[in-house]
């Protein structure tokens, strides 16, 4: 039977086998996701925002690319968590979370982000063909369209080719880059007290915020959640750690090449640009132009086209996978990867062919500039929900983040939707201060920030009022106590709710008090998560295991001690199953445990207790957690 969930990315979804005896072995099995991330990390659009910082500011910003590459490695690990427990991209499990109408929009920005993503890979690449070959800009960017045919061959060829020739593409980048650091010879003292934070100017902050949004990318998020499925592996807890610990340190190998790189385009800025008191250089075009007679050699603007076209070559493969994930989990669309490429491609080169036709060659490093703000801008609506997921116990089982990676999620979203909100705040009142017509943006700009802002809080706040609202579950798994048996009635076949919670004891004994040697007992047990709801039985997640083998728990515990028992697991919503499931027993008694709801709660909600007393015709004995 099929699965009605589509598979991230199904073309090579558990198509790398990880069953290798030997640590090195296994780590190398599950190494190769986080590389493909990590180029979207080094991409044209870092080169632009790490120029600008290093010619303006010297090594004064470096500490941002630091603490950006430790958001992003946090981030990251959260993402590939989310994708190996669930079995879920962030783009699936959004869809599963909230309204049609939200993602909608979440789908709109996430394709924003990708076009932003897009435009500074093409521009990367046209300026790198520029460079080498004086082709002009406006041939460079529509020769861009013809990578299509490297993304067909790669993903026929497996997921194994796709990340080893992503992998030669990084050897070229860091090859390069440690020529060029060669030649510049950068001031250790000054690059050291470059890690101390700081904010030069308001300026600065536009180049820092541009920084953060490219090197934490939010379409990366979604891609990796998806990746990291492409390795199979067994379905059990203890593997699903190791898979987990595998994933962390081949994001934190992969993200810290990245961060090299990037430091290294910062630092040779820091060491030639700004050293030669050339503070205003931004554009690619003239960092390239200005190294030959800066450093004395011939090689170090060939070196640095040949990291540009390899940078954009490698990121413009992750931007339309990373398009396919979110097209494919929010709208439950799958189109060809071909066509899909075209798509993204000509969303990227429309505006960078008006551009450059319109205001001419020389805008090209404020619009890379650019492209990286509108990242991170981008980044909230992709990192808050990541972080309700992984929290999610009900999603993520025993595999929840805990409370010290939490907080420090939190943080790390805090930190980026405050510059931000500072960075569009500011920019609003720049240009309404500038502008003949304020009214104008007061009618449609202002509008768009405040609609932003809304959807943020509406998508943070949302899973909180949610948990808030639902039966109480936050003592799921709770440790089994002993079971005693009090006086024995007269029922012959007893149905028993369990929802693994404190009360479950409590429940079990007067179940048994209330039968006799020969009573036949069923354990009832509902898995009530967003994948049970939508999968039924099909679902193979962690929390269903984990639940069906605690019900099996209880099954054995009973048996030792001379009773009957057999056990049902259901799925979705409570006050059907359970119904249900008695109905098909056959039971004369069913007892249920009851946590006793407060305030608004039942008048919202109702509850299952009183929902299932009324779907069946037999005594129903309700266990309140005070009973005694």
């Amino acid at each position: 039977m099929a699965d009605p969930v589509p598979r991230s990315l199904e073309e090579v979804h558990a198509s790398v086998e990880t069953r290798k005896k030997g640590f090195f072995r296994k780590l190398f099995a599950f190494m190769g996701p986080a590389y493909l991330i990590s180029v979207g990390y080094m991409d044209p659009g870092n080169w632009a925002t790490d120029i600008a910082g290093g010619s303006r500011y010297g090594y004064a910003l470096i500490w941002v690319l630091l603490m950006s590459n430790l958001m992003a490695l946090l981030l990251q690990s959260l993402s590939s968590r989310l994708g190996v427990v669930s079995g879920r991209d962030l783009a699936q499990a959004s869809k599963e979370t909230y309204s049609r109408p939200t993602n909608l929009v979440l789908y709109l920005l996430a394709e924003i982000a990708i076009a932003a993503t897009d435009l500074a890979e093409v521009l990367g690449m046209a300026i790198g063909l520029q460079l080498l070959f004086g082709l002009p800009l406006l041939y460079g960017v529509l020769l861009t369209f013809l990578d299509t045919i490297v993304l067909l061959f790669l993903i026929h060829r497996g997921m194994r080719i796709m990340e080893a020739f992503i992998l030669s593409l990084i050897g070229i980048i860091g090859l390069a880059f440690m020529v060029e650091m060669f030649f510049a010879q950068p001031e250790l003292g000054l690059l050291a007290q470059g890690f101390i934070p700081s904010i030069p100017d308001d300026s600065a902050l536009y180049i820092a915020i541009g920084i953060i949004g490219a090197t934490v990318m939010p379409h990366n998020l979604y891609l990796h959640s998806s990746l990291v499925q492409s390795r199979k592996f067994e379905n059990s807890l203890a593997e699903t750690k190791g898979a987990l610990r595998f994933n962390f340190i081949d994001s934190a190998i992969a993200l810290n090449v990245a961060f090299l790189v990037n430091a290294s385009i910062l630092i040779l800025a820091a060491a030639t640009f700004y050293k030669a008191g050339m503070h205003e250089v931004s554009e690619i075009q003239d960092a390239h132009r200005f190294l030959e007679p800066l450093l004395g050699s011939k090689l170090a603007p060939v070196f640095f086209a040949v990291a540009l076209i390899a940078a954009g070559q490698s990121s413009t493969l992750t931007g339309t996978l990373a398009g396919q994930v979110v097209m494919e989990g929010y709208l439950d669309l799958r189109i060809q990867p071909w066509i899909r490429r075209i798509i993204t491609r000509a969303l990227a080169i429309i505006p960078a062919v008006l551009a450059i036709v319109i205001l001419g060659e020389e805008v090209t490093g404020e619009l890379l500039i650019l492209s990286q703000v509108v990242l991170s801008m981008q980044l909230g609506f992709a990192i808050i929900p990541l972080i309700h997921f992984v929290s999610d116990r009900r999603r993520m089982g025993k595999l929840a983040i805990g409370p010290v990676v939490k907080a420090l999620s939190w943080l790390v979203a805090l930190i980026i939707v405050t510059l931000n909100v500072k960075l569009v705040t500011d920019e609003l009142h720049s240009w309404i201060a500038a502008s003949e017509s304020p009214l104008l943006l007061w009618l449609t700009i202002v509008p768009l920030a405040l609609g932003a802002g809304g959807l943020l809080l509406y998508i943070t706040l949302t899973p909180f009022v949610r948990s808030i609202l639902q039966e109480p579950r936050a003592q799921l798994h709770a440790r089994p106590g002993a079971l005693s048996a009090f006086e024995k009635k007269q029922f012959q076949r007893i149905a028993v709710a369990i929802d693994f919670s404190d009360i479950d004891e409590r429940t079990l004994r007067y179940a048994l008090s209330m039968g006799t040697p020969e009573t036949a007992y069923l354990l009832i047990h509902v898995v009530e998560s967003a994948g049970a709801i939508l999968l039924g039985d099909e679902i193979r997640d962690k929390e269903t295991g984990d639940d069906a083998e605690r019900l099996l728990y209880y099954a054995r515990e009973l048996s030792g001690r001379g009773f009957k028992a057999d056990t049902h697991l259901g799925f979705g919503n409570p006050k059907d199953s359970i119904p249900r499931a008695v109905n098909e027993f056959g039971a004369d008694l069913l007892v249920l445990g009851a946590h006793g709801h407060r305030f608004f709660k039942d008048l919202i909600f109702g509850t299952t207790v009183d929902s299932v007393r009324h779907s069946v015709n037999i005594p129903v004995f309700i266990v309140r957690e005070d009973a005694q």
